[in-house]
Formats: structure tokens, C-alpha cells, sequence
């Protein structure tokens, strides 16, 4: 299943996705309930995707994000990151920084570099700490996409990684989750990223150092996920930067496509 969160008027609420398999139409077929406390009821009112707004398909209370997860982006980047380590890096975004598709990636006036970095989302299902990796697959709610928008100029000079990862609107996710994916077909999706139709990322999660269930069960280790958070599991390389007016689309194998213009911050 597709599950959106949407707004149509004054209304914010969950939706399926579904197309007519004659004319290909999409819809939005309103939910009842909040789909991860299991409730998932369809009222019988739907709405053309086109008609509705999509938005972030969650509200995390944290997005939790591992960087170094692919060897071809941590050679690219080694003056910035340093040396790949054992265990996977981690690192956090506000949840003040989550987007959703369509909105304005704002440009901040006090950085003269901003990157790109697409990615596949987990979003987790339950609470949960501790997690095997035998158990993982019980945790995950499913996949959207996300952009890792980065301020490279302060994350080189502030040496650590929040103030350049944290910016407002740093964290589009969308358009949808998908929740029909299993541990191993999420293991291996292509992830691209265009600015303005010209691809600059071309991978495929087959090449993560660290795999979803080694991700999951080394953050539960330290920290509990609530229902909500989202896990970015790191970029391909061909991360670059991207300039005021600017469209930068993340495309995610079997999930779905994220697009997102880049706006000076007044």
C-alpha cells in the first residue's frame, strides 16, 4: 500500500493511493484513524491526486540519519567526513526540518554551498529498542523518500554536522510510504537524483555498507524509535550543490518520486 498524508481545503488526513487500471487516474481514498495505530478504514470518499496537496507523510519526533553508508560517496566527500568507521555513523535532524513534496527548500543566507543528498527513508511502525536483526522486519511501517539537504561550507567549518543538516525545510520527505516492500527488496532499489531533469546521483541500496537491519539494530542499541521517525540510510555518490530556483528531484525504485525547488530565504 501507498499511504499519504494530504490536505484537501482546511482538511489534513491519511489516504490510499490507487489508480484505475483502465485510465491510469490517481486517488487519494480518505482514511478514517491514523494508519500507524493499525486503524487503517477507508471512509468511501476519495479525491484526485492532482485535486489534493501531498505532504510530509509523517511527523517525526526525530529523524534519525546514517552517513558513510555508501564507499563511492565517503571517497567523494573524505576532506569534509573523514575516514569511514566500523560502526555506522549517525546523526540527527530536527524534526523542525522536515518537508513535504512541492515545498520550498530554503536557501540560507549564511551558507554559500547547498547539496543535494537523495535517499531511501525508513519510517518505523512501533516503539521499539533493542531491536535483532532477526526482528527488524517487525518494526519497519515502510519507505518513503527523503533529501538529506546539507550546508557543506558548515559542515566543514563547524567540524560536526548539525547546524549544516538542520536548517528549516533540510529534510523533504515524501511523496508517500510505501509499506509493500520486504527487508531484502528494499535491500536493492535504484535511488536517483535530478536537478532540473539532469541526472547527478545514479545507486542502488545493494551497495549500503550497512544494511537495514544492521542500521535499525545498531540505533535501537542507544536510542528508542517511536511510531513516526523516519531512519535516512545515507546517499549514493554524485552529491552536489544546488542554486536558488533550482528543482531537485529524488526518485526511489518501487517508492516513488520527491521533488522540491530550492528559494531564497527572505
Amino acid at each position: 500500500m501507498r499511504i499519504a498524508r494530504f490536505s484537501s481545503g482546511e482538511d489534513v488526513g491519511f489516504g490510499l493511493i490507487e489508480a484505475e487500471q483502465d485510465s491510469g487516474q490517481e486517488y487519494v481514498a480518505r482514511m478514517s484513524g491514523h494508519p500507524l495505530l493499525g486503524n487503517i478504514q477507508l471512509t468511501g470518499e476519495r479525491a484526485k491526486l492532482e485535486d489534493v496537496r501531498l505532504l510530509s507523510p509523517v511527523l517525526p519526533s526525530k529523524v534519525v540519519c546514517i552517513g558513510k553508508n555508501y564507499a563511492d560517496h565517503i571517497a567523494e566527500i573524505a576532506d569534509v567526513t573523514g575516514e569511514p568507521t566500523d560502526d555506522p555513523a549517525v546523526f540527527l535532524k530536527p524534526s523542525t526540518a522536515v518537508t513535504g513534496p512541492g515545498d520550498p527548500v530554503f536557501y540560507p543566507p549564511i551558507s554559500e554551498r547547498v547539496d543535494f543528498e537523495g535517499e531511501l527513508a525508513i519510517v518505523i511502525g512501533r516503539v521499539c529498542r533493542e531491536v535483532p536483526r532477526e526482528r527488524v522486519k517487525d518494526v519497519v511501517f515502510g519507505y518513503t523518500c527523503a533529501n538529506d539537504v546539507t550546508a557543506r561550507d558548515l559542515q566543514q567549518t563547524d567540524k560536526q554536522w548539525t547546524r549544516a543538516k538542520g536548517f528549516d525545510s533540510f529534510c523533504p520527505l515524501g511523496p508517500w510510504v510505501e509499506t509493500g516492500l520486504s527487508l531484502e527488496e528494499a535491500g536493492d532499489l535504484r535511488v536517483t537524483t535530478t536537478v532540473d531533469g539532469e541526472v547527478r546521483q545514479d545507486g542502488r541500496t545493494s551497495s549500503f555498507i550497512h544494511d537495514i537491519p544492521a542500521m535499525i539494530s545498531y540505533i535501537t542499541s542507544f536510542m528508542s524509535l517511536l511510531p513516526g521517525d523516519v531512519v535516512l540510510t545515507g546517499t549514493p555518490a554524485g552529491v552536489g550543490p544546488v542554486e536558488v530556483g533550482q528543482q531537485m528531484t529524488i526518485a526511489v525504485e518501487k517508492v516513488g518520486e520527491l521533488s522540491n525547488r530550492v528559494v531564497a530565504r527572505e
